[in-house]
């Protein structure tokens, strides 16, 4: 309709190049459960990876045949499509995918964003969710916030074996001295390390106190 909104983004490029760029994009997040773009891109991405799980599950003839026809290396890809992922998104009933906001590298750079396939071994939500529940055991915390609370519930719904696999990634963490050393930042001499969510050590400084002249 002309004059009316846009119902997609184009993304500053024709229609096929546009078209060529979410081929590409779904390829990648196939391939790998997980990338990194534009926010813009990402969502446009994540439109059409929804579509193409819907097709997985069908798996009838003709949603093979529009499959093979969006992915660049369909023979790779195919399988895993109508095979691992439409069993792992048999009983969940939409939102295959997830886009994340990420800081962006340079100041001039546009709105990143991480894109990535829901209860796979690279889903980031419950990975950090796990990371959460291990770092409040060691702070002796046996009983979860709200927000935690509803991140298991998000995160075990539709996995399968979905408590079980979130209480094995905990104890892997634990195993690994995660939890203990995020809960132990600081030390007597004013700083300590600790970890960030991506297990990269950091350094903690305490803020000391300044004491105020008392008033003549």
């Amino acid at each position: 309709m002309a004059g009316g909104a846009a119902k997609y983004r184009h993304l500053s490029r024709k229609s096929s190049h546009r078209q060529a760029l979410l081929r590409n994009l779904v390829t990648s997040l196939f391939t790998h459960e997980s990338i990194t773009t534009t926010w813009a891109k990402a969502k446009e991405a994540q439109r059409l990876a929804e579509k193409l799980i819907t097709l997985g599950k069908r798996n009838t003839e003709a949603s093979r045949k529009s499959a093979l026809a969006t992915f660049y290396t369909p023979h790779s890809i195919l399988p895993k499509l109508f095979g691992p992922l439409r069993e792992r998104y048999a009983n969940r009933p939409g939102g295959y995918t997830r886009v994340l906001r990420v800081e962006a590298k340079k100041d001039d750079q546009a709105e990143s964003a991480i894109l990535e396939l829901v209860d796979g071994p690279k889903d980031m939500r419950f990975a950090l969710t796990a990371r959460t529940i291990a770092r409040q055991r060691a702070q002796g915390f046996d009983t979860l916030n709200e927000i935690t609370a509803l991140n298991v519930r998000k995160v075990t719904r539709f996995r399968d074996g979905g408590v079980d696999a979130l209480e094995t990634a905990v104890q892997k963490l634990k195993l690994s001295g995660h939890g203990e050393k995020s809960a132990s930042i600081g030390s007597d001499d004013g700083e300590g390390e600790g970890f960030g969510w991506k297990g990269r050590k950091q350094k903690v400084k305490k803020v000391k106190k300044v004491k105020k002249a008392p008033l003549a």
